[in-house]
C-alpha cells in the first residue's frame, strides 16, 4: 500500500494544519532537490531549538523571548518536514525515528535548562526539581500523544511506517554493536513508555490483527470503523502536542513568569493526561464491541 507524504489531515492539530505544515510541505521538495537527507533536516531543527534555549535564557528581554519563540517555530517547521521528506524519498528507518525523537527532546531540554538557569538565582534549589519533574512529565505526555497518532495511522489507514513495534521485538535486537545497542535501548525504553502511559490496549491490538488476518475482505470496513471511533479521541490528545508547549513557554516568558509554565506542564497537563487515558479505555471498549459485531471468529 502506498503512503501519502503528508500527515493525516482528519486528526491534525489546528496550528499544524494551517500554519506549520504548509511551510514544511513547501520546503520538502526543495530539500529533496538539494539531496538533503531527513536526518540532516532533523538535526538542523534541533540546532534551531538548541539556540532557542540561549535566547530564552534572557527571557526578561522581550526581543530575546521573541527570538526564542521564532527559533522554536523554525524547529517545528523542520520537524514537520523531516518525516515528509523521508516518505517522499522512501528513506524511512527506525534509526531515523529515534534521531527525530531525540532531536525533539534536545530542543525542550535546552529550553528547560536555560529557563532553570535564568530562574536559579531567585528560586534555587527547588526550581531544578520543578524543571526535572516537568521534563519527565513532558516526555510521558508527548510519547502518549505520538502513540495515538501512530495507532490511528496504522490501524485506521494501514500505514506500515506508523506501526508501533512490540517491546519484545525490540528487545531481541539490542546486541548490534555499540551505536546500534545505544539506539536500540533508547527506542526500547521509549516504546515501553508509550505503551505504559497512552491507554493503548495490547489485547485489543492483537485482536484487531487477528480479525484483519481472518477477514481480509472486511479490512476496509474494519479500518473505517477504527477511524470513526478514534478520530475524535486523537483530536482530544492533540492538547499534548509540542505546539501548545511552545506557545505556553512564550506567553509565560513574555509575562515574566516562566515558573508558571513549569507548573502548567507538571500539574495541568498531567491531570489532562489522566483524563485522556481514562477516556481512551472507553473508546477501546466501544471499538472492540463494534469490531466483534462486524467480523466473525
Amino acid at each position: 500500500m502506498s503512503e501519502t507524504i503528508k500527515r493525516t489531515n482528519e486528526i491534525e492539530e489546528f496550528t499544524n494544519l494551517y500554519l506549520i505544515h504548509p511551510v514544511s510541505s513547501w520546503l520538502v521538495p526543495k530539500f529533496a532537490a538539494l539531496r538533503v537527507t531527513p536526518n540532516m533536516v532533523s538535526l538542523s531543527g534541533m540546532l534551531a531549538g538548541f539556540l532557542a534555549g540561549f535566547a530564552y535564557y534572557n527571557y526578561h528581554y522581550t526581543l530575546s523571548a521573541v527570538l526564542g519563540f521564532a527559533l522554536m517555530l523554525t524547529w517545528h517547521i523542520l520537524d514537520g518536514a523531516d518525516g515528509q521528506l523521508a516518505r517522499l524519498t522512501q528513506t524511512q528507518s527506525e534509526l531515523g525515528k529515534v534521531i527525530d525523537g531525540i532531536c525533539d527532546y534536545v530542543v525542550f531540554i535546552s529550553v528547560y535548562i536555560a529557563l532553570g538557569l535564568a530562574l536559579a538565582p531567585d528560586f534555587a534549589p527547588w526550581v531544578w526539581a520543578l524543571v526535572i519533574l516537568a521534563g519527565a512529565s513532558h516526555a510521558i505526555q508527548a510519547g502518549a500523544y505520538e502513540t495515538q497518532r501512530q495507532e490511528y495511522d496504522f490501524w485506521g489507514h494501514g500505514k506500515l511506517s506508523a506501526r508501533l513495534p512490540e517491546p519484545e521485538e525490540l528487545k531481541k535486537g539490542l546486541n548490534g554493536g555499540l551505536l546500534g545497542t545505544i539506539a536500540g535501548r533508547l527506542e526500547y525504553g521509549y516504546v515501553k513508555m508509550q505503551y505504559a502511559f497512552s491507554g493503548v490496549d495490547d489485547v485489543q491490538r492483537r485482536e484487531i490483527q487477528h480479525r484483519l488476518d481472518k477477514n481480509p475482505e472486511q479490512a476496509g470496513e474494519i479500518r473505517a470503523i477504527y477511524r470513526l471511533v478514534f478520530s475524535r479521541s486523537v483530536k482530544l490528545w492533540a492538547i499534548m502536542c509540542a505546539n501548545y508547549r511552545t506557545f505556553a513557554i512564550f506567553i509565560a516568558c513574555i509575562i515574566g513568569e516562566p515558573v508558571v509554565y513549569f507548573l502548567f506542564e507538571l500539574v495541568a497537563l498531567n491531570m489532562v493526561l489522566a483524563i485522556l487515558v481514562r477516556k481512551q479505555k472507553k473508546y477501546n471498549r466501544l471499538f472492540l464491541e463494534q469490531l466483534r459485531d462486524l467480523t466473525s471468529e
